[in-house]
């Protein structure tokens, strides 16, 4: 693999060596990803897990073979929208509407609980660390702490086929609830940081925008898909539904960029819109095939991330393992508290579903770095809690919902279903 990187050394700009850069650069992700899927299917973990650690391997980190660039971000964007898309596909409104309180709850002290515990661990150390402004570090690893990372839950439910299980569902709802309300807290945090400080309004104004959106699309947006769609029958392009399915899915996707919140926000919503849609299977297997294609690129993209390097230092190591236990134990308990009423069970599924931190940790760490809030010691040690609760949440959730039952697609009661999203 030196050789391909030889290539691409020198200042001119080679379009063929760009080309071929790029083509390795597929491969070299997806054929890793399917590799290590495969590894770990057979080892009975989920497959999720192996496509990271397989991004550790030829990241930056181990071989080199791939680096963090814009084509890989983009790459990733594509498939955990891809990927949320089909999620919302298999989720109907009213099942949402079904655990709205039992996922407000969930996804509140899941905000609240992670951040002061966050909070509280970098004002114990800021001695060690010979922190400037402690308070607003410290405010700044809480917020990074707060957000959920549904698209690695929903990969594992996916995996399962058991995104129609009622922790399922509050998990989802619960997710929306909870990027909104971290983002939001990211902002205030950010703004502290800022010569301008917080600007209130703005973040009124975003948190407004945000639950108008969400609410807008859940109460309407099959009723106005439903007076649309005979019309999209009739268009003459090869597989309108779909392409309009697509088109739903970008915009939404956008304009939920645009108002402040998550892209996979929008294009999960997008695809609820069209849960009770009736060519609704049609669309499922054509959005699940584009998964299985674009979906190894975000995994392999959150390991790539990855930087060994920095934890020789025992102060990093341990900070990092800290906050690990913490982001997983704030929410964790935070599902068994607000979800009690469902059961114990049911509650232990939740409270896990919720631990992946995933690429929204990523991004609060790589903007506390930018802002010059987080330096190279808490970059690393954020950054690795994100990645280790993405990997560390799989193998407990295939665990707790072992032995789960529910109807297939055709009807069929199954368990543990074999059909994956790979």
């Amino acid at each position: 693999m030196e050789n391909f990187h030889l290539i691409f050394v020198g200042d001119a700009f080679d379009p063929h060596a760009e080309k071929l850069k790029l083509l390795v650069t597929l491969f070299v992700m997806f054929a890793a990803a399917k590799i290590f899927a495969e590894i770990f299917e057979r080892l009975k973990q989920p497959a999720v897990v192996g496509e990271i650690l397989a991004g550790v391997l030829i990241g930056p980190s181990l071989l080199g073979w791939v680096v963090p660039s814009l084509t890989t971000e983009t790459l990733a964007e594509i498939g955990v929208i891809l990927l949320m898309f089909t999620v919302g596909l298999e989720t109907e409104p009213r099942a949402i509407f079904s655990v709205g309180r039992t996922a407000l709850a969930v996804a509140v002290l899941g905000v609240i609980l992670p951040f002061v515990l966050g909070f509280g661990a970098i004002i114990a150390f800021g001695a060690s660390l010979e922190l400037a402004q402690p308070t607003i570090v410290a405010a700044f690893v809480g917020a990074a702490m707060v957000a959920t990372s549904v698209g690695i839950t929903a990969r594992v439910l996916a995996d399962m086929n058991l995104l129609s299980h009622q922790s399922a569902r509050v998990i989802l709802a619960a997710a929306v609830i909870d990027d909104i309300l971290a983002l939001l807290l990211l902002s205030v945090v950010a703004g502290m940081a800022s010569p301008d400080g917080v600007n209130w309004p703005k973040i009124i104004l975003t948190a407004v925008l945000a639950i108008g959106f969400v609410a807008f699309i859940v109460l309407a947006g099959s009723r106005i898909v439903g007076k649309v769609a005979p019309k999209i029958s009739q268009l003459h392009m090869r597989d309108p539904l779909f392409g309009v399915a697509m088109a739903l899915c970008l915009g939404l996707a956008l304009l939920s960029e645009q108002i402040g919140i998550a892209a996979i926000i929008g294009a999960f919503l997008a695809g609820m819109a069209l849960a009770e849609f009736s060519d609704q299977e049609h669309l499922l297997h054509k959005s699940e095939t584009l998964v299985a294609l674009f979906l190894p690129f975000f995994l392999v993209n959150i390991g790539m991330q990855v930087s060994l390097e920095a934890f020789k230092s025992p102060l990093v190591l341990g900070l990092a393992a800290l906050l690990t236990v913490l982001a997983v134990g704030g929410k964790y308990v935070a599902g068994l508290i607000a979800a009690r009423g469902l059961g114990k069970r049911m509650s232990k599924q939740i409270g896990m579903g919720m631990v992946p931190r995933g690429e929204v940790g990523i991004v609060a760490a790589q903007l506390g770095l930018t802002l010059g809030v987080l330096d190279n010691r808490l970059f690393s040690a954020v950054l690795f809690m994100a990645v280790a609760t993405t990997i560390i949440a799989p193998p407990f959730l295939r665990s707790l919902f072992a032995g789960e039952t529910l109807l297939s697609r055709e009807g069929l009661v199954v368990e543990e279903n074999p059909v994956h999203l790979q």
